[in-house]
Order: structure tokens, then sequence, then C-alpha cells
């Protein structure tokens, strides 16, 4: 039987568009707010990125980030189509759980945008990335994210939610330290754009590694929103 949906739900709009003033604030925002109290399974993944890339921030540090970051929505899409078949009797909770997974999907291309605005830092400042440590390694740690993801969605959702805003909480604090102790990062141009150095001084773009942290954590309002927190001005 073939089922016609008159209104297909709408991917969100996406990040927001923020000035130069507004960066700032979100991130003084950030910088002011304490972490949340992360879990033994955040610590988990924590720990292991910090031995093998260093405490302190890089670009290829993040990039390696935003490729693990990816995983639980991806997680949560196959569950989602699995419940959306389980449940196709009852067309209105069927319906809830497709505007669940199309919200996963856009928040999946989030973080390829943010993936895609670090590799061209790393690539602009000529930093060397190796096989070992920025392929298998961040394939590893995705690995294991995403079936923790997808087993504790499975017993309990929340739960799932949960482990997803400790990480992202944990990447917006990195990348948001990183550009309050790098100033220099107010002089980069956007990616992809062609503005000479000098002409690029002039203008002092808002740097957007803070742009790429802006709409870092929690990616998913539906993270925040299960864990009992205010949702913020990130998509």
């Amino acid at each position: 039987m073939t089922v016609t949906v008159d209104h297909r739900p709408e991917a969100p709009a996406g990040p927001p568009k923020l000035d130069r003033d507004q960066l700032r604030r979100a991130q003084q925002d950030t910088l002011d707010t304490p972490r949340m109290k992360y879990s033994l399974l955040a610590k988990m993944m924590f720990k292991p990125v910090d031995l093998m890339y260093g405490k302190e921030g890089s670009y290829t540090k993040f990039a390696m980030l935003e490729i693990i970051a990816r995983v639980p929505y991806q997680a949560w899409e196959r569950m989602g189509y699995w419940a959306v078949h389980h449940h196709r009797g009852r067309s209105a909770l069927a319906r809830r759980i497709f505007e669940r997974i199309v919200e996963a999907r856009a928040d999946q291309d989030n973080e390829q945008w943010h993936l895609l605005i670090l590799q061209d830092l790393v690539q602009r400042t000529g930093q060397r990335q190796t096989w070992l440590l920025h392929r298998a390694a961040p394939w590893l740690i995705a690995f294991f994210y995403y079936h923790v993801s997808w087993v504790l969605f499975l017993v309990r959702p929340d739960w799932s939610y949960r482990l997803n805003a400790e990480f992202e909480d944990h990447a917006e604090h990195e990348y948001m330290t990183f550009v309050a102790e790098n100033p220099e990062l107010d002089f980069v141009p956007d990616p992809g754009t062609r503005t000479p150095p000098s002409t690029a001084a002039t203008a002092r773009w808002p740097t957007c590694s803070g742009r790429s942290a802006t709409t870092s954590a929690p990616t998913s309002s539906t993270a925040w929103r299960a864990c009992g927190s205010p949702v913020s001005a990130r998509p």
C-alpha cells in the first residue's frame, strides 16, 4: 500500500548567521557557562583524544572531532527509520518520528560543514595529517561512538541524547577557548574566499573557527531538550 504525504517535513533552516558582535557574545556566554558534568562514557572518549592529540586545541584535533561528531545523528536516523517501519500503522506517531529523522539528517549536514571549515583551515596553514592519527583513529573512535549511541538509544533514548549533549558541550568549550587564546583568528577570511591578506586584515572577518563553534554544542535541539536544558541559539 502506498501512503501519500501531503506535507513533507522541512529540514531546519541551518546554522544561525551571526555578525561580529553576536559571535563575541556567544563566545563569552560559552566561556562563562560551566561545563556539564561528564559521564564515564564521555570521559572514555575525551581522554584518548587528549592523549593522542594533546590537551591543547588545534585545527587538526578539531577536524578529527568533527569526523566523530556526526555519528550519533547517523545512529538516530537509522533507529528512526526502524521506528517508522515498526509504527507504520500509527500515522501520527510515524510522522513525528519522521520529523526527528529530518532533524537528525540536518544535524549531520551541520557537522559536515564544521568539518569542511576546519579542513580548509588545516590546508591553509599547511598542518600535517597522518593516516594513523587522522584517518584510522577517528574511524575507530567513531565506530565506538556510533554503536554506543545506537545501543543507548535502543535502551533509553535520553541516555543517548545526554551523551551527545556532553560531547557537544565539550567541543564548544574547547573551540571557544581556542578562539579566545588566538585573537589573530579575527583576521582569517571565511573559507572559500580569495581575499588578499592586506584586504582581509582591513576587513577584520569574524573568525570562521568562531562560527563553527557557535553552531557546535549542542547541534541537536533534540538532545538538548532530552537533557532538560534550554535550547540555545544554535540549531
